[in-house]
């Protein structure tokens, strides 16, 4: 049976490497779709009609398996690591708030520098800003966490309800859609025929407007670290019993619940779209908690689980290095293959890229132990507390 909690440094939870390298990876499997075709980021929220079989299927398994649950996780997962830095903070007696903050910082500023000169939707912002918040909470008794985390739920709820009714009425409204169609296929101009400077220089003209998205899932950002830190500290990734038992009940009840909640998304009239991105997703994203770890446990799939594993270890790098190879292929400045229609192609470039994240992070990790941008972090993160403690 393969070792869920230590790596061959035995320091390292090797599982959670594995979901993060498997996040970072399914990430590409929904962002591979916008570098495709940068004015479409309507059809990764709805349903699109009148297309072929193959792309309806290709659709359909997005919709329920991709879209929103790989977010979900990887917000999980930086939940996770927060507890692991907080309680190595507290085993040492570092300046925890201090220091955690200053990383929170450094990863904001990284996600803005990645906002401006590769990808709009970014995530790296908005983790750092719910980081910052959740490192005056996480000290915070279980109960109180608790009653925060109903609290952020009920916002994040309330909210996506309203949003909702927007959503079935502009979906409804061939006069507002076709304005709002309007806006992405202008998009697509830009990226499509305009220079590497004129795109930073889009995304620069409307920050607030392009950032709609990681500001209006802060409330489930803090559910969601929150629950990680629950997760962790309930032992989920120990490897006695108890672990055992929790990852049990995460597949069961992940997966059980996660499938045919998000397969609401095929319910017409739009109600359920955004509920499948936002608010179904992060039950998937527990059952591929729970999927991954007994993968692991029976020690199958061992070389796909190595690949994820380097990846994970190397996930900042790997993360930006892939809205990197997407932005070479598909906009202007680069190859310039968007927009592309046939899905083959689109599935084949997400193929590429992972195969070349695959390598890099094996490379960086073999010679280095960590990614160029996980060294640099490491770096900046640790140098004003050098003579602390």
């Amino acid at each position: 049976m393969e070792t869920i909690s230590t790596s061959s440094k035995g320091n390292r939870i090797r599982l959670l490497d594995i979901l993060r390298g498997f996040a970072i990876i399914g990430t590409l499997g929904t962002n591979i779709w916008l570098f495709a075709d940068p004015g479409g980021a309507l059809s990764l929220l709805s349903l699109q009609e009148g297309i072929g079989a193959v792309d309806a299927l290709v659709n359909g398994f997005l919709a329920i398996f991709t879209n929103g649950k790989f977010l979900g996780l990887l917000t999980i997962m930086f939940g996770i690591g927060l507890e692991l830095k907080y309680q190595k903070a507290m085993r040492n007696g570092r300046p925890w708030l201090r220091m955690y903050i200053w990383t929170m910082i450094l990863l904001g500023l990284d996600g803005l520098l990645h906002f401006i000169f590769v990808f709009e939707y970014d995530v790296l912002m908005s983790y750092a800003f719910t980081g910052i918040i959740v490192a005056f909470l996480v000290g915070l008794r279980h109960q109180t966490l608790n009653w925060i985390m109903a609290g952020a739920a009920t916002i994040h709820i309330l909210g996506l309800m309203l949003i909702t009714v927007a959503w079935v009425w502009i979906m409804n409204d061939e006069t507002i859609l076709e304005e709002i169609i309007g806006l992405f296929q202008e998009t697509e101009v830009v990226y499509t025929t305009g220079t590497y400077l004129e795109q930073v220089q889009f995304r620069l003209s409307d920050f607030i407007g392009l950032r709609f998205e990681a500001i209006a899932i802060i409330c489930m950002n803090l559910f969601l670290y929150l629950l990680g830190i629950r997760l962790y500290r309930a032992g989920a990734f120990s490897q006695d019993e108890k672990g055992r038992a929790i990852r049990k009940r995460l597949v069961v009840w992940g997966l059980g619940l996660g499938i045919p909640l998000n397969a609401l998304v095929f319910v017409p009239g739009n109600i359920f779209d955004l509920a499948s991105r936002y608010l179904f997703a992060p039950v998937l994203s527990l059952g591929y908690i729970g999927l991954l770890a007994f993968l692991l446990e029976k020690n199958a799939l061992k070389w796909i689980l190595a690949r994820f594993e380097m990846i994970g270890k190397t996930a900042l790098s790997c993360y930006v290095l892939q809205n990197i190879l997407g932005s070479i292929l598909f906009y202007s400045w680069g190859l310039g293959l968007a927009p592309v229609g046939n899905v083959y192609q689109v599935l084949g470039a997400w193929a590429l890229i992972t195969a070349i994240m695959m390598i890099v992070a094996q490379l960086f990790v073999n010679y280095f132990g960590v990614g160029p941008l996980e060294w640099v972090w490491r770096k900046c993160s640790n140098a004003p507390f050098k003579k602390v403690g």
